[in-house]
């Protein structure tokens, strides 16, 4: 990660043309906050490699619990009805 570029989140501001077209170049940038890394700016096809890949390794189940907070009190017998709709 030493290569790189890293930008402190004010500078990142004034800087995001310059951010943006390194990302289209194929590089990646770290965006920090008092020294620290936030954020990272990857090449868009570097982000949908990975999106991929990680639905890949994992298959549906990548989506386990991604639906928490969704359904308010009392729902469960209503979720229970739908999950059997799949077996």
């Amino acid at each position: 990660m030493s290569d790189t570029p890293q930008y402190g989140l004010e500078q990142a501001r004034a800087q995001l043309p310059l951010i943006a077209s390194e990302a289209v170049a194929g590089t990646s940038s770290v965006i920090t906050r008092h020294g620290k890394p936030v954020a990272v700016v990857v090449p868009v096809a570097q982000w949908r490699e990975e999106q991929a890949r990680s639905l890949k390794q994992g298959g549906i189940l990548v989506l386990r619990g991604s639906g928490r907070g969704l359904w308010p009190e009392g729902a469960a017998p209503a979720v229970a009805q739908l999950r059997e709709e799949w077996a």
